[in-house]
């Protein structure tokens, strides 16, 4: 048998370039107690915290590998809920950084995410049309509520009601009932999809955003407030109309109740505030309080608005009472009527807009007490900008207090380059070119440029070259940072430039059907004695078709050429002369290179195929399907036939030329996959994508195995397929508006299959222990039982103990869908060992919440089973004493707390915990006089 050959892995190293990605929303969280300060933001897979004050990354919350779609922080600060475009939702310590929870219940991209008051629950809305409320404290689905037709874009719990507001795509608003679990009030007033909700005024007033310029606002009233003890129920009944017209009489709001005998509230429409855009609402949210108002459309444009407080209002009121009584007297004309109330624009009232420097995708804002707003926005070109606004100035002006931007490129990065040393990376974009330090992934240098479309290093690593979308090349130093020469090098485009071997000179080919060849050389300076590298050139190449790439081969004799007829053609570099033309991509030649041998040449095309072909004859040794879209980059690893491509359809691949072989495949880009460069040691690639991250992959020590690379493809495949199965169906449960939480994904099966292994191992040892009596009995002796090794790894445990120990490692939030995968062969085991685990009482709430579901979705088939009439007897007994008991612990420890808690405040006198805010804005006040007075000092 020949000797395989080895590959080593290409790994992750670090991702880089990006400040925030644009696809989800920020937020701002509380670091170290302040708030105010620290901005969450998504990062492709991945959370940054930034501090806005330093411009520093203070904490990555590392994901595994779907973006990020939304955030979340919890009331108390010290959570953040991460939604994925896959529906899964992770809770992330903002203590440690690491991820305490996974949610797993839709099947699309999370769009909404909303703590209730206390943070105990957590309610998502997803683009599968379906909204979830999660137990955040017991780790676990509640209920899936099924109403919207379209993708779900906000959810809003109501602080004193256990009520909650969704609104979708569909353009409704829904209105539920968590404690029947059901959707009581369905908004239909609107024409278009609603973008955006926001409560108002102590949750009496809803104003919901759509795809107009206006901002519609209803008024909330809770039936049980209105209701008259006297009132027959007949009028009752009738005491809600179907259509309201509102002020303007524009469009008539019809509201559809499902259940119209229990109605909770009434919502109708009062009115609308204009906006200024013209566009569709994006984000529309309100500050914790709930008195600044804040939306943005599709351009630059945040419009704040303030709401004033019941207060306020009263206030107001008056005054303007006051007035008409004063005109009035004047005037001596009676009062007019409609002077007793104020408008919805007096009620609701425009405070200023602020223009950002590019469009806006979200933004979060937070109300200091002393009345000073702070606001973040997340704009489109991967800037992250923060504003004050003093509201109680006369003309409130918003002032910038920072913009994070020295992290990463404003449009996508088309061109990469490493230097010599494998130590410097250029990254080129259509506004600057940034130069990156590869070890600590710091940007050392930033350039402004045009639009770049391919770099190199010169030798020696002291200067860049770029090729532009006007024709130009620009030469920049890179010890100071400056443009030290511009020429015009083509008159379109100049799509590819290439080093030659000698490293003399270079070539570049453009969209004007010319190669040109340069050379450096050494020039006077005017400006200083000493001389500066210049660009001569010194031949051309007149061709009939655009040049899309050009390669020199190692000993510099040929030169290859991509043409816009998807030919490539191969000419002696010394006269110039046709050698060879490669034919037989069906679409245009984007990337090629030629190996460190010069023996083979590899060409990608937006056919999405890699050619390879021999440069001695020119004859096509293999075609390889490599990408699902154009493969966009194509370069040999140094001295081997293993050469990256990547593509469009977001990833970057290895192969082999020789045995003309797929090696591995890099994911980690979650967009198109522009470019890549290789260092010239070949152990780091580098890829920049249009989901503005570059990414840096290293060449590990660890041994890759092809056969093992295509059995870890077929699972991950299987999984794919499994998670795409229809969900198992519930017995007894209705296609209604409520459903279970959680969905099957790989890891629930795996969990089941863990508890039918440990069912089987019970099965097991107790007909060994049956057999073991019976020989004991006919031996008249005890003979020792072989232990299973299993058990004996766990402490020698009996294997009911056993299998206790597998249901408790089973997660909390995939019991339910773990039990649903569950065979019911294996079920009448199980309720025997629960019967025998809650009386001895242990893990009564555990084994209480998996015997209910059991019971729940097998009953006919355990009622109908006679040998388990026994079992639910005494499960019945036993399980209401046993809950009975855990029940009265629990409400004794309550008691002894609130009693403690009680000694301690008439100890000290003190309310616990109240004053903890005040004392902390105490010291940080003390703090900042100090600091102020040793500035001054200074």
């Amino acid at each position: 048998m020949g000797l395989t050959k080895q590959y080593l892995r290409y790994g992750p190293a670090a991702l880089f370039g990006l400040v925030a990605s644009a696809r989800g929303n920020a937020a701002f969280v509380a670091l170290r107690g302040e708030r105010g300060r620290c901005v969450a933001v998504p990062a492709c897979e991945h959370v940054f915290v930034w501090d806005t004050r330093k411009g520093e990354k203070v904490l990555i919350l590392k994901g595994l590998k779907q973006e990020v779609s939304c955030l979340c922080p919890s009331p108390d600060g010290l959570h953040l809920a991460v939604g994925y475009e896959d529906g899964s939702i992770r809770v992330f310590s903002l203590l440690s950084g690491e991820a305490n929870v996974t949610f797993n219940g839709h099947k699309a991209a999370v769009t909404a995410l909303k703590y209730d008051q206390l943070g105990g629950r957590l309610v998502s809305g997803s683009k599968d049309t379906d909204v979830i409320v999660w137990d955040v404290i017991n780790e676990s689905g509640l209920y899936r509520l099924k109403g919207h037709k379209d993708a779900v874009t906000q959810v809003l719990f109501l602080k004193e009601k256990n009520l909650l507001v969704t609104s979708g795509k569909d353009t409704l608003v829904k209105w539920w009932d968590l404690d029947t679990q059901h959707c009581f009030k369905t908004l239909v007033g609107h024409r278009t999809e609603v973008w955006g909700l926001a409560l108002v005024s102590e949750e009496k007033r809803l104003i919901t955003g759509t795809a107009d310029s206006e901002l519609r606002v209803w008024d909330i009233t809770y039936i049980q407030e209105v209701k008259d003890p006297d009132e027959p129920e007949s009028k009752k009944s009738k005491g809600s109309s179907l259509g309201a017209e509102d002020d303007t009489g524009e469009d008539e709001t019809l509201e559809l109740d499902e259940c119209p005998e229990e109605r909770l509230l009434k919502c109708s429409k009062v009115g609308s505030i204009m906006r200024e855009g013209r566009d569709r609402i994006v984000t529309l949210a309100t500050d914790r309080t709930g008195k600044i108002l804040a939306c943005h459309g599709t351009d630059a444009v945040l419009e704040v608005f303030s709401v004033l407080s019941e207060e306020e209002v009263q206030k107001k009121l008056e005054k303007k009472m006051k007035k008409a009584k004063q005109k009035a007297k004047q005037k001596s004309v009676e009062e007019p009527e409609g002077s007793g109330e104020l408008s919805l624009q007096e009620e609701i009232q425009r405070v200023t807009n602020i223009r950002a420097s590019a469009k806006i995708k979200s933004f979060d804002l937070i109300l200091s007490p002393k009345g000073e707003l702070k606001i973040v926005l997340l704009l489109q070109n991967n800037i992250i900008e923060s504003y004050n606004l003093n509201l109680s100035a006369q003309v409130p002006q918003a002032v910038r207090t920072s913009k994070i931007t020295i992290g990463g490129h404003r449009s996508d990065v088309r061109t990469l380059a490493f230097s010599s040393d494998n130590i410097a990376i250029l990254s080129a974009a259509a506004e600057s070119v940034k130069i990156w330090n590869r070890s600590t992934l710091q940007c050392i240098r930033t350039m402004e440029c045009e639009y770049a479309l391919c770099s190199l290093f010169v030798p020696g690593d002291r200067q860049v070259i770029i090729g532009t979308k006007t024709g130009k090349l620009q030469l920049y130093d890179l010890a100071s940072g400056s443009l030290m020469e511009t020429l015009a090098a083509h008159d379109g485009a100049v799509w590819s430039i290439a080093l030659s071997p000698d490293q003399r000179g270079f070539v570049t080919g453009g969209a004007d059907k010319c190669v040109k060849f340069w050379e450096f050389e050494l020039v006077k300076d005017e400006s200083s004695i000493q001389k500066r590298l210049s660009l001569k050139q010194v031949r051309i190449l007149q061709l009939d078709e655009d040049v899309l790439c050009v390669r020199y081969s190692p000993n510099q004799k040929l030169l290859a050429v991509s043409l816009l007829d998807c030919t490539v053609k191969i000419f002696y570099t010394d006269t110039l002369k046709f050698f060879l033309s490669l034919y037989g991509h069906k679409l245009l030649v984007l990337c090629m290179d030629i190996s460190y041998d010069g023996a083979l040449i590899a060409t990608g095309s937006a056919d999405r195929n890699v050619k390879i072909w021999g440069l001695d004859f020119g004859d096509c040794h293999r075609s390889l399907f490599a990408h699902d879209d154009s493969v966009m980059y194509l370069q040999f690893v140094a001295k081997s036939h293993l050469f990256f491509t990547a593509g469009k359809d977001n990833k970057i691949k290895q192969w082999d030329a020789d045995k003309f072989e797929h090696i591995q495949t890099l994911e980690g880009h979650h967009q198109e996959v522009w470019c890549l460069a290789l260092s010239p040691n070949g152990d780091y690639v580098v890829s920049a994508s249009h989901d503005k991250s570059l990414r840096l992959w290293e060449r590990t020590r660890e041994p890759l195995v092809l056969e093992e690379e295509r059995e870890m493809r077929r699972e991950a495949e299987y999984e794919e397929i499994v998670a795409k199965e229809e969900q198992p169906v519930v017995a007894g449960e209705t296609q209604g508006e409520m459903g279970l939480a959680g969905k099957k994904t790989i890891e629930t099966i795996k969990a089941a299959e863990r508890i039918m292994e440990a069912i089987e191992l019970y099965r097991e040892e107790m007909a060994k222990l049956k057999e073991h009596k019976a020989i004991c009995k006919a031996a008249g002796k005890e003979v020792p039982l072989p232990v299973n090794p299993i058990l004996h790894a766990y402490g020698n445990i009996t294997p009911s103990a056993y299998v206790l120990e597998v249901f408790k490692k089973v997660k909390s939030s995939e019991l339910e869908e773990s039990l649903l995968v569950l065979p019911f062969s294996y079920v009448p085991d199980l309720l025997r060992l629960f019967s025998e685990h809650i009386h001895l009482g242990s893990e009564v709430e555990l084994l209480c919440r998996a015997l209910l579901f059991l019971l729940k979705i097998h009953f006919g088939q355990i009622t109908s089973n006679h040998m388990l009439v026994t079992v639910i007897e005494n499960l019945k007994k036993t399980t209401i004493c046993r809950v009975s008991e855990a029940r009265d612990v629990l409400g004794f420890n309550m008691a002894g707390l609130q009693y403690l808690k009680r000694e301690i405040e008439a100890k000290d006198e003190v309310t616990f915990f109240a004053d903890a805010t005040d004392r902390f804005e105490e010291k940080r006040r003390k703090r900042k006089k100090k600091e102020k007075m040793v500035l001054a000092v200074v």
